[in-house]
């Protein structure tokens, strides 16, 4: 062998051990890398969790469940109304306060309408037997006078519950409504012998509103109304 193949040789068995070397070197640092770097993280998100428990003002981010029992709460009302109410929300699981309110103003408006107009069916639909009964018994002499209605509900100004109880199974609820009514009363020509429709006046009434809280029909009816 001569001395250039020698020489070769040599410098092959360096280069490769050198490389075998350097390969050692960069393994063991990219090895160590990989283990320190999530280790690192995990120590700091370990102790940022720690400083955020020791916060005193930091806050509760949680998802209420969607299960929990949501508490009814009656603004600015008495002791009383607030006690009726919840008891009511007890018995009936589906009931919902601010529900409640917005059908009370939907009936509040079909009653006075169908009262107007002397839609007897709808009344005995919204109302109990009482109601019903001093209901037709006005439409009735009103229609023997010959007179009609041209009555209109500007605006609900206020609606606000007043009472609250639940008797047994059975749940009532006392509401106010403060409106704006223009009222109209016209004989059997159509002249006008009352009111006016340029002059709104002010009407405060309070209606209750009544349901069994066992009973599958979800409906309340009118059972009681009063001026407020």
């Amino acid at each position: 062998m001569n001395s250039g193949i020698i020489e070769i040789v040599i410098l092959a068995m360096i280069a490769a051990f050198l490389g075998m070397r350097l390969y050692s070197v960069l393994g063991e640092r990219a090895e160590h890398e990989e283990e320190g770097v999530p280790h690192q993280r995990d120590n700091q998100a370990g102790e940022l969790d720690a400083e955020r428990k020791s916060a005193p003002n930091a806050p509760q981010l949680a998802t209420p469940s969607a299960t929990a029992p949501q508490t009814p709460v009656v603004k600015d009302a008495l002791p009383g109304v607030e006690r009726g109410v919840r008891a009511i929300a007890a018995a009936d699981g589906r009931f919902d306060l601010t529900a409640f309110l917005e059908g009370a103003n939907g009936a509040y408006s079909m009653v006075l309408e169908a009262f107007w107009e002397g839609d007897r069916e709808t009344l005995q639909e919204l109302c109990d037997d009482d109601v019903y009964a001093s209901f037709a018994g006005a439409i009735d002499a009103r229609e023997a006078a010959g007179e009609t209605l041209d009555n209109r509900l500007v605006r609900v100004e206020e609606t606000r519950v007043q009472r609250a109880e639940l008797d047994g199974r059975i749940a009532r609820i006392s509401v106010l409504f403060v409106a704006d009514i223009a009222a109209v009363t016209r004989d059997k020509d159509g002249t006008v012998i009352a009111g006016s429709l340029n002059d709104a006046i002010e009407s405060r009434d309070v209606w209750t509103f009544s349901r069994d809280v066992k009973a599958a029909n979800p409906n309340w009816i009118l059972d009681e109304t009063d001026e407020g």
